[in-house]
């Protein structure tokens, strides 16, 4: 295991929890929407304090998710398709079409849980649940009907208060049990079901994993398991009991604490947990198998004593240090920075390799995929290890332990590769979608990291991060922690709303956030334009400001939203101007600070048209805008080419000095496109290549920034820049550029190669990731000279590497051309690795992301290999969400690509809806295309949308793209 030092955000960090840290969730519901997704569940991890609904329970901890894994021996082994008939007593005919569920029609439900005793009887053919539950109505008295959720369920027995009831006293249909008269006042409810986790391969409710049973019910999941209430307002203390055969199932694991264990007859074993703590039922867990653990503890600031369980198979606890101690640390800063301490006395992760999801933070009891908690040198990246130090902590814990700037590019590079391009499409939908059809559809995110896909998958969380962001950005770390603080103190263990997380972090701070809450009910990417302008009589500099959203799905009219705006001017020299004050609204407003100069300000851009007049302002400065990314919009400035240089070479804000070369990147490209499209030669400009030289040349930028600056915008990004969207044009002039970079500046890359190589042992800290970054980068832009010289660069870095980051960076290098020496290391590598199955996944998405033409004939040739199975959504994820990354290959001319993906969607749907979900979400922008690929990627959609039993999740993604 390598050396663990303070590491930083790589290229590829996993998850922003914190400063996501109202990631978003959205409304869970039942029949009507829930406007009360989450609980107010603090914790140390803030990936559920949601922006669409936070749930949060002070101390409570689904928030150090760390990270384990299941068996690194068990390649394949997936859950078997589950194809049983429906139970004989679900009427069949009641399964109801695809029904949209809307906000406005929430309503508190008539019933609500005060307690939950779960039985789990685990077998090899069959598993018993007896759910017993307490029960009270929400007005004394009443005795509507009591609706329950279930789905793929048997029932077997239902009584009330003791008594069994009769088939007359409730309806059964293939999405809910009704007990059609309960009694007034409290009952006891007690419901024995049966289940098939084994043949369960949607990876919802409670299914098996490498011989493993493990649970996942966020979203809507545990009705999967037992008839309930699964809805996030219902919110009930749970005790399980768990009995399993001792020998195939010595661990047994579920939420809280454990209170009892032992033996049972015919080799059995039995727990029992108890969560002392309030929790929505999406929150439970369970898992029994083979597992060992990594041990440690953490004392609280309280000097409470706490013991961190990873849990994995036995040959994998070597690859789970990392995990332990990114943990711990994140542990150590929560408490820290935010004063949050965990509650219980034990913390538990377990690590599935089929898992849907990147991570789930069950109270306690978290499980992750396989791939966020194993890391060694040998097998996992260095964005490997960031994703795991990214999923266990979060943005600003990351952040703090390397380059924040680094980081800060790589989210909002997620954001314009998937949130922008969903903004403008058929699936825009708010941060608090105001409907759904399947809520898993626009549930989470962040996949693009933790898997290298190219689904656009729903951007809940990402959305949602920005704009809890931007509560910090108004009100600086003091005052957001204030407001947290607050948010607690009013609502720790109950169900809450965006709205109550607005106003604990107003009324604590006192501030007007005017129209702010239009972040959480408008679909769409703010467009905000700057006008700027000097007055070198007055020495005052004017930005004038406005802003639309366009129209999206449902929404036709847009407000102005709440936009803060962080803003620098520079002077001649390329120095921070120290500001003093400006006139806004015909008001002079200061800036100034009586400690120190000011030289960003934040600028509160609330109305569809408004103008800042800075004043003292002795030359005219080039504005920096928008400084760390302050809000998630687009910008369009009037800034020239000079102006953009100019901040490239000088701005203090390191974000927007790469922000510079990527907007003259874009520009170059749109005409270079342009210059394709009408038969033009194409001719790189020497002013961009001289401000790469100066990038290079600059020994004092941070390595890791320098990777970052250097990599070209990507092909999905300029295409969402033009009115007709043209992958073979856009192809072409990216080639284009970066072999003409490449050629121009070969003695900068080879001398970046030579001055960051390093023979010594594999240390994941910031200095030692900056380098390999930067040499990689090098080696990928020498090898796309398709030069044999250069081939025999990376082959010998290929060979000489003694971790799997430029091992792996190396064969990539060699794989962008074809030709032997490609087909020669890609078997090399396989032969090595092909025992380690996270290994060989990247290896699938390697190569089903080449952009050689004809590479969709060894995708389909992959989909046979041994390495792959359609059931696991990793290798999905992998080889089918690769393939779609290679836009120029999807979008074939002659529609092979979209017709490739229509099949897999098809028979991916009928094992796994959540993951079809996720694939079918390539087609939704069909439309941005020119009409002969609209007419092969529609004739795919329709053929979907008309299939005979389609589920919820592909028909609602399907058919709203095909109506868009």
């Amino acid at each position: 295991m390598a050396r663990l030092v303070l590491p930083s955000k790589s290229l590829a960090f996993s998850r922003k929890s914190l400063l996501g840290l109202i990631s978003n969730a959205p409304l869970q519901v039942n029949c009507s929407v829930n406007c009360f997704q989450y609980t107010a569940k603090s914790s140390i991890r803030y990936r559920h304090f949601l922006a669409s609904e936070a749930i949060f329970r002070k101390n409570c901890c689904s928030l150090y998710s760390s990270l384990p894994r299941v068996k690194q021996v068990s390649r394949r082994l997936i859950c078997s398709v589950a194809t049983e008939d429906l139970p004989k007593q679900v009427e069949e005919s009641k399964m109801a079409a695809p029904k949209e569920i809307f906000l406005k029609d929430y309503k508190r439900p008539d019933y609500y849980f005060d307690t939950v005793h779960l039985k789990f009887s685990l077998g090899e053919e069959k598993t018993i649940v007896t759910s017993k539950i307490t029960v009270f109505p929400h007005t004394e008295g009443s005795s509507p009907p009591l609706v329950l959720d279930g789905q793929d369920l048997s029932l077997v027995s239902i009584q009330l208060n003791g008594k069994a009831l009769k088939e007359e006293d409730y309806h059964l249909d293939a999405r809910h049990l009704t007990i059609q008269s309960p009694p007034s006042g409290k009952y006891d409810l007690e419901i024995i079901t049966e289940i098939q986790p084994q043949n369960n391969t949607s990876l919802e409710g409670l299914y098996k994993s490498s011989g493993n049973f493990c649970t996942q019910c966020e979203a809507e999941g545990f009705r999967k398991i037992t008839f309930f209430q699964d809805r996030p307002d219902i919110m009930a203390k749970y005790t399980v009991r768990i009995e399993a055969d001792k020998s195939l199932y010595p661990v047994l694991l579920s939420n809280g604490n454990l209170v009892e264990q032992g033996d049972l007859q015919d080799g059995k074993h039995y727990a029992v947990w108890e969560d002392p703590f309030k929790k929505p039922s999406y929150l439970f867990a369970l898992v029994a198998g083979q597992l060992q653990s990594r041990d440690d503890t953490f004392v609280t600031r309280s000097g409470r004593k706490v013991s961190l369980r990873i849990w994995t198979p036995a040959d994998d606890l070597p690859k789970t240090a990392h995990a332990m101690y990114s943990l711990k640390a994140a542990m150590k800063w929560d408490e820290d920075v935010f004063g949050l301490e965990y509650d219980l006395d034990l913390f538990n992760i377990v690590a599935v390799p089929d898992f849907n999801m990147g991570a789930m933070e069950n109270k306690s009891l978290n499980i992750f995929n396989s791939k966020l908690v194993l890391a060694s040198p040998e097998t996992a990246t260095d964005a490997d290890y960031a994703a795991i130090l990214g999923v266990i902590g979060h943005e600003e814990f990351s952040s703090d332990m390397g380059s924040r700037t680094v980081q800060r590019i790589a989210d909002v590079t997620t954001l314009r590769k998937y949130q922008f391009p969903e903004d403008a499409g058929p699936m825009a939908h708010p941060v608090r979608p105001h409907s759904y059809i399947k809520m898993d559809n626009f549930y989470t995110g962040r996949y693009e990291f933790v898997f290298n896909s190219a689904f656009p998958v729903l951007q809940v969380y990402e959305k949602g991060a920005e704009v809890v962001r931007m509560y910090k950005t108004l009100l600086g770390s003091e005052g957001f922690r204030k407001g947290l603080d607050l948010y607690f103190k009013r609502h720790d263990g109950q169900a809450v709303t965006c709205e109550d997380f607005y106003a604990a972090m107003r009324d604590a701070n006192n501030a007007d956030f005017a129209n702010f809450l239009l972040w959480y009910s408008q679909a769409g990417t703010p467009i905000v334009k700057v006008q700027t302008s000097y007055n070198p009589e007055a020495h005052t500099f004017s930005l004038k400001f406005s802003q639309e959203i366009l129209p999206t799905p449902g929404q036709s009219v847009k407000e102005p939203v709440f936009i803060p705006v962080a803003v620098g001017l520079l002077d001649s020299t390329g120095k921070d101007i120290p500001l003093s004050a400006f006139y806004h609204d015909g008001i002079l407003e200061s800036v100034s600070s009586k400690d120190q100069s000011v030289f960003t300000t934040i600028l509160r851009v609330t109305k569809k048209e408004e103008e800042f007049v800075f004043t003292d302002i002795v030359e005219r400065p080039v504005p920096s805008l928008l400084r760390g990314y302050s809000a998630p919009i687009r910008l369009e400035s009037d800034l020239t080419d000079d102006d953009l240089f100019f901040l490239l070479a000088n701005d203090s804000d390191e974000f927007n000095r790469w922000e510079a070369g990527q907007i003259l990147a874009r520009k170059l490209m749109l005409n270079l496109v342009d210059d394709f499209q009408h038969d033009k030669p194409l001719v790189l400009n020497p002013s961009f290549v001289d401000g790469f030289k100066r990038i290079l040349s600059n020994l004092s930028l941070d390595k890791e920034f320098v990777a970052k600056a250097i990599t070209l915008p990507g092909e999905g990004e300029i295409m969402d820049l033009m009115e007709v969207a043209d992958p073979d044009a856009v192809h072409a002039v990216r080639t284009f550029i970066r072999k003409q970079l490449a050629s121009e500046l070969k003695a900068e890359f080879l001398s970046i190669v030579k001055n960051n190589r390093s023979s010594e042992e594999y240390v994941f800290n910031h200095q030692n990731m900056a380098r390999r970054a930067l040499k990689n980068v090098a080696i990928a832009y020498l090898a796309s000279l398709e030069d044999e010289e250069f081939t025999n660069l990376a082959l010998g870095e290929y060979k000489a590497a003694t971790n799997l980051t430029e091992q792996f960076a190396a064969l990539a290098a060699i794989a962008q051309n074809p030709g032997k020496a490609r087909d020669d290391v890609l078997a090399d590598f396989y032969g090595k690795w092909q025992d380690d199955f996270l290994v060989v996944n990247k290896w699938l998405s390697l190569q089903a992301v080449s952009d050689i033409p004809g590479n969709l004939d060894n995708v389909r040739k992959l989909l046979n290999h041994p390495a792959f199975d359609l059931r696991n959504p990793n290798k999905v994820y992998s080889l089918i969400g690769g393939f779609c990354g290679s836009l120029v290959n999807f979008h074939a001319k002659d529609g092979s690509g979209y017709q490739f993906l229509g099949e897999i969607v098809l028979q991916l749907d009928k094992i796994n809806p959540q993951v079809a979900s996720r694939i079918v979400s390539s087609f939704s922008r069909w439309k941005r295309y020119d009409e002969n690929r609209q007419k092969l990627a529609k004739a795919q959609l329709e053929k979907i949308v008309s299939s005979n039993g389609l589920s919820e999740n592909v028909f609602e993604i399907a058919s709203k793209s095909l109506a868009a």
